[in-house]
């Protein structure tokens, strides 16, 4: 592998030329944007162009670096040479505020029994990070991935099976931020413990869309808006134990507070005064309250009242459905008024040309993006002025080609999927 050479990314769509090296194992290659995107090399392969237009991948052969002789007799291996170039990383509005997610997305969504995962750490950041993934191991931590994040970009962890998946119960995020070659706000160092709830990964409805994966996910926020997000931790041991102390802990006993009984009558009592006393220990035997008996007229205005209130709260939780459907429908309509005022183009090759035979698929691609880039360059100064771009349900290529050029290229409009379709996306020309 030279500097030059076209080459093909084996796990990522996309390729371009080799432009240099980092040591051994890192290859920069620039696609067809400009930019450099550093790739292990064995991660990409070399590719050639043979008459068809099909590419052909050319057999493995141990690198044979390009040798020069100096001077003063010494070999010189260009691979072996430091790069001094470094690309800067993209930054997006908004991105100073450190927001580092966890997720968990599926391999098949639809056989959530047999099927393995795939763990990543996202960071969604203008920061490059610095982080350890670890897990609980009893009483000690064992370290199971750590890696230096570039800004805005996603980094998967590991494949695991369910086999493995009781060493996910306890996990731990440990990280620090800065910016390569610009002043920055210095941030706190991350340290987050994570408990997941394991009866998850068999439920089917807590992978939601996310705008980091085309497929459901499952997602735990680390860092929100600078942020660590802190969990609370109860073992049931601890619970226990503490009811049991509660338990054990004498009391003082708490003395009767009786009124001062009479003196019981002597000997020598006359017989005139025993009457009196006996009336004053009936006086001391009677209840202090005595609950008043309501009559049957006063019951029934009661349960009249009763249900006067509990009709009421119906009233008012039917409002309150009533109000929210409303809200909703009111949404929707909004939706549909402002997808029926956008501009609607089909990126559908048989919309684009006539005849699609003997053309390469980089080839149909590149046509679709630069009928995409002609509607953005003659909308850009309509602020506001909505575009519905519909791409396909099945392709993923054209789909991620398109998130990628709104990402770099016109990053001051926002898009979204397009509502009430599938398979298109709504930007705003911003």
């Amino acid at each position: 592998m030279q500097i030059g050479d076209k080459v093909r990314f084996l796990n990522e769509v996309g390729g371009g030329k080799v432009t240099g090296f980092q040591g051994k194992d890192i290859v920069l290659v620039e696609d067809k944007d400009g930019f450099d995107i550093p790739m292990l090399r064995s991660q990409v392969v070399v590719i050639e162009t043979n008459a068809n237009n099909f590419e052909v991948k050319k057999p493995q052969e141990a690198p044979q670096p390009r040798v020069r002789y100096l001077e003063d007799g010494v070999e010189d291996d260009p691979s072996a040479r430091p790069t001094t170039y470094q690309p800067k990383p993209v930054e997006r509005k908004g991105g100073d505020l450190l927001n580092v997610c966890l997720a968990f997305v599926p391999e098949d969504s639809r056989e959530l029994t047999n099927t393995r995962f795939e763990a990543y750490l996202i960071n969604d950041s203008n920061y490059y990070l610095s982080v350890v993934f670890a897990n609980n191991e009893g009483a000690a931590w064992h370290a199971r991935w750590q890696a230096t994040m570039e800004p805005n970009t996603k980094a998967l962890i590991e494949t695991f099976d369910r086999s493995t998946l009781n060493d996910f119960e306890r996990l731990c995020v440990q990280a620090f931020v800065w910016k390569q070659d610009k002043p920055y706000m210095l941030k706190p160092a991350i340290s987050v413990e994570l408990r997941l709830d394991l009866v998850k990964f068999y439920k089917l409805h807590v992978f939601q869309p996310s705008p980091f994966f085309r497929e459901p996910a499952l997602v735990y926020d680390i860092v929100r808006d600078d942020r660590p997000v802190k969990q609370v931790f109860v073992e049931a041991e601890e619970v226990m134990e503490a009811l049991r102390e509660a338990d054990e802990t004498p009391t003082a006993p708490v003395k009767p507070t009786t009124p001062a009984q009479p003196a019981a009558p002597s000997e020598t009592t006359d017989r005139a005064e025993v009457p009196d006393y006996i009336e004053t220990l009936e006086s001391l035997i009677k209840p202090a309250y005595v609950v008043p008996q309501r009559t049957r007229e006063e019951e029934r205005e009661a349960l009249k009242a009763a249900k006067r209130a509990l009709k009421a709260e119906q009233q008012a939780l039917k409002a309150k459905e009533l109000a929210q459907k409303a809200e909703q429908q009111r949404r929707t309509k909004t939706e549909l008024e402002m997808a029926k005022d956008a501009l609607e183009i089909d990126l559908h090759i048989e919309a684009l040309l006539d005849h699609i035979e003997g053309l390469s698929p980089n080839v149909l691609l590149n046509t679709q993006l630069t009928e995409f880039r002609i509607i953005m360059d003659r909308n850009i100064r309509k602020k506001g002025q909505r575009i519905i771009f519909i791409h396909g349900k099945d392709n993923e290529v054209l789909y991620e080609a398109l998130i990628r050029e709104l990402t770099h290229r016109y990053r001051s409009s926002t898009y979204e999927n397009a509502p009430s379709r599938s398979g298109a996306i709504m930007v705003t020309i911003g």
